[in-house]
């Protein structure tokens, strides 16, 4: 009994260990085949996964910033151009101690601990793999010596860049505007940059370089090489430039540009000249103005202040964002809208004692005495505001607003200009709407004379004098020549080489895709000889400024901008502009068309404060009328030798 139970206990024994035996077994069958599956996996599923991963250990990708395209005057001048420029860059992901790193590039470089203060915080606020720029423009001796001591400095790289540069400084500074470093502003609103994510990359932040900015700031390129297992280059793998960003061939002319800034230096002021055919402008100075150069490494902060404690405002361009009462200039549209309108016979003379009277308002002329008997020519030519009372009161606001808006007053004219403002052309409706109230009669009489509640900027002015001159046809003004350019000139030259053409002026004019702002164009030439009488005629009020070759001869307006109203006591003493403080001066304004028997160009100077139109803007406007025809026939010729008129 005793062996059968021995016999009994080992074969439960056996069992058992068999039974252990397989689960062992299979458990290593399992390990087996899932160490066996995992290796198959990461040979094959994945290796295109840890080929990457070694890569990224055994090679560095830099991304390049790309190089902005050039911006040229119309004679292929660059006022917009690059220079080669040396750049720090980290990544902190790649310094194992940001602190004896910074250590080291504060002997190297003589960083400030303002800097590396600054540095330190900008890394707290972005992730640890975006690179940050310690410098963006290292002397060659700064950059020999971070080359020098590489190996020691890991997650620092050294670029060769390129940077804006402005090789005229500041003549034309308010027009191409300058760049700066990507603000968090500007990745909001530019979804381009947000794609690009290059650091050190620059974005234009007024004038051309903003509006151009996506078009011009080209494709990103990148540099890869291969390092060691301390993070040292050891050779370069692959570069791609990128691609450089859309060159731009502008309407301005450098020279005219030049010579006009040099005419307004320590002035508040601003000139516009522009081709009356095409809308070309040629010039576009507003004074005083600033060094584009100093904002693209960033601007100094002592800089920085003395520009915006600057009363004259050197960083506004004053020539589309300057808002002035367009003064006497306007009569001329205001002549027009009445003989457009038929409410004023142009014959018709009014005596002007010097004041008029409306409701018990007294109404001024800017004669004490008055000009006596003037018909609308000479009021033109004098300037005459008593007379202009009256054709404003029987025209009325809004039919005058009418025409003011055809003209290019009350709106902006330019694309893509973040600076520029529209003014103000008023009538019934918009002062309701604004201001609340009704409009009054005695309003009228100051918008005959432009004062009151108009406002605008001198490139609109500009734009209003050309269409006159060009006999009233609209006209797109433009600052690059590859825009859409008008037809105006061709209409020109076929009316001229066909005059017998029988086709009505309306079919002939549509044609030519025209649009004309007048009724009857007799009403347009009728304007042109009062500006002509205002300014070759004696009496007029730019009589003193007028040029006696024909071939500069020009035609134009005065005016004033009032600034405070004159009291009895100083109308009665015949105070003069010249007498008052600087900020109580009236704002001077001039616009004018040149040549006048084949106009080309038409002109508007301002001057802040400058007193008055004939003594301060006039004069200017003479000097710069000369120097744009003087080189009238070296720009067609220009034109003409590319093979096509632009």
């Amino acid at each position: 009994m005793i062996n059968n139970i021995g016999s009994g206990n080992t074969i439960i024994k056996s069992k058992l260990i068999s039974r252990r035996m397989f689960i062992l077994s299979t458990a290593k069958a399992i390990v087996f085949f899932g160490i066996f599956g995992r290796l198959v996996s990461l040979q094959i599923n994945e290796a295109t996964k840890y080929k990457t991963l070694s890569d990224k250990n055994r090679f560095r990708e830099w991304k390049i910033a790309p190089q902005r395209g050039l911006i040229k005057d119309y004679f292929d001048q660059e006022i917009a151009s690059n220079k080669k420029v040396f750049q720090l860059h980290i990544t902190p992901e790649n310094s194992p101690d940001l602190e004896k790193l910074f250590f080291r590039l504060k002997t190297i470089l003589n960083l400030t601990d303002k800097r590396i203060a600054f540095l330190k915080r900008k890394i707290t606020k972005q992730k640890p793999w975006e690179p940050i720029i310690v410098s963006d423009n290292l002397t060659w001796s700064e950059f020999s010596r971070i080359n020098l001591f590489l190996h020691e400095l890991q997650g620092v790289e050294p670029i060769v860049s390129v940077a804006r540069v402005y090789p005229n400084n500041s003549s034309s500074a308010h027009i191409v505007g300058y760049v700066s470093e990507v603000s968090a502003k500007d990745l909001e609103k530019k979804e381009y940059l947000r794609d690009m994510a290059v650091t050190g990359i620059s974005v234009g932040k007024t004038g051309l370089e903003h509006k151009l900015d996506k078009s011009i700031i080209g494709k990103v390129g990148f540099q890869r090489y291969e390092v060691n297992a301390f993070g040292k280059r050891i050779k370069q793998i692959q570069i791609d430039k990128g691609k450089a960003g859309t060159d731009y061939r502008t309407t301005i002319d450098l020279e005219v540009q030049k010579f006009t800034t040099g005419l307004l230096e320590d002035k508040a002021a601003a000139v516009c000249v522009m081709d009356i055919y095409n809308g070309d402008i040629v010039s576009m100075v507003s004074s005083p103005n600033y060094d584009p150069n100093a904002f693209v490494h960033g601007v100094k902060k002592d800089y920085w202040k003395e520009l915006i404690g600057n009363d004259l405002k050197p960083l506004n361009n004053k020539v589309i964002s300057g808002l002035y009462p367009p003064g006497s200039t306007l009569k001329t549209i205001v002549a027009l809208s009445a003989l457009e309108n038929d409410v004023w016979n142009p014959k018709r003379y009014l005596n002007c004692n010097g004041v008029t009277e409306l409701y018990g308002e007294k109404f001024h002329c800017w004669k004490k005495k008055g000009h006596g008997n003037v018909n609308m020519r000479t009021a033109i030519q004098r300037s005459c505001d008593v007379y202009f009372y009256e054709v404003a009161r029987l025209l009325g606001v809004d039919r005058l607003s009418e025409t003011a808006k055809k003209f290019g007053l009350g709106k902006t004219v330019l694309d893509g200009f973040i600076e520029e403002r529209s003014g103000v052309v008023p009538n019934t409706s918009w002062k309701k709407k604004f201001i609340g109230k009704n409009w009054y009669l005695g309003e009228t009489l100051h918008s005959g004379i432009g004062q009151g509640y108009y406002q605008s900027t001198p490139l609109q002015l500009c734009l209003m004098t050309a269409q006159l001159a060009n006999g009233g046809f609209e006209l797109k003004p433009r600052l690059l020549v590859n825009e859409e350019k008008n037809n105006l000139r061709e209409f020109i030259k076929y009316k001229n080489d066909n005059p017998n053409d029988p086709l009505p002026l309306d079919m002939l004019v549509s044609n030519f895709n025209l649009k004309p702002l007048f009724r009857n164009q007799e009403n347009i030439n009728f304007v042109k000889d009062a500006m002509y009488a205002a300014t070759n005629e004696a009496g007029g009020t730019s009589y003193r400024s007028r040029l006696l070759d024909k071939k500069f001869m020009f035609a134009g307006k005065t005016g004033s901008s009032q600034i405070k109203r004159f009291t009895a006591e100083q109308r009665e003493l015949e105070v003069k502009q010249k007498d008052l403080n600087y900020k109580d001066r009236d704002h001077a304004l001039f616009v004018a068309f040149a040549p006048v028997k084949d106009p080309q160009y038409a002109i508007s100077v301002v001057v802040e404060h400058g007193g008055t139109g004939s003594s301060a803007a006039a004069p200017l406007a003479k000097k710069i009328i000369k120097k744009v025809l003087e080189r009238h026939e070296l720009r067609r010729s220009y034109q003409f030798s590319l093979g096509k008129e632009i």
